[in-house]
């Protein structure tokens, strides 16, 4: 008898911490109910900490460094500036090159310029979230299945690892944007780098 209560006290120990680890796993995966004022709040604050500024924003010298052009913010290389000769012999030694605005890096892989990230639809406003989600979590071009991956120096397999909200915050920001139009070039295979 002594033993048919233990082990139903042990069964009922076992069935509670189940129920609660299960609880507990869906209160943590449901987000509370977010407004897009937040979601956009939420992205700007990822876009800023994320160093999206960093390639997808063209920049000019200021007395403290490389400063974004505000009226150009996140719209990416510009489609109107040339861009330089490539020393592909530095290339070769090792080397990663960026364009002075550092919206485009040529290296081993070619030449990448950065994208237009606005919410224009030269850029991403007629994106949906899914390609968005897509093109962060599986590197995939406009976040289209059978297209060329994200090129270098795009850290995708980082910003996969958001979470599903903070990636719709980023893409509700981004959508909430000033657009700005500005086509992008096709990047440069190795073999074609000026």
């Amino acid at each position: 008898m002594r033993t048919i209560i233990f082990v139903a006290i042990f069964l009922i120990a076992i069935a509670s911490v189940i129920i609660s680890c299960n609880t507990r796993s869906k209160a943590e995966t449901v987000p509370a109910a977010i407004n897009k004022d937040s979601l956009v709040k939420r992205g700007a604050y990822l876009v800023t900490v994320m160093g999206c500024d960093d390639c997808h924003s063209p920049k000019r010298m200021g007395t403290h460094g490389p400063e974004i052009i505000p009226e150009l913010r996140l719209s990416g290389y510009q489609q109107n500036m040339p861009l330089a000769p490539v020393n592909t012999d530095e290339i070769k030694k090792g080397w990663v090159l960026f364009s002075p605005d550092l919206t485009a890096a040529a290296g081993p892989w070619g030449v990448s310029f950065a994208a237009n990230i606005t919410s224009d639809l030269t850029g991403i406003g007629s994106w949906t979230e899914l390609q968005f989600t897509k093109a962060l979590r599986e590197g995939k071009y406009k976040g289209l299945d059978n297209t060329r991956p994200l090129l270098p120096p795009m850290p995708w397999p980082n910003f996969g690892q958001l979470n599903d909200t903070d990636i719709k915050a980023v893409f509700t920001f981004l959508q909430s944007t000033k657009p700005v139009k500005n086509i992008v070039p096709a990047p440069q295979q190795p073999a074609r780098m000026q």
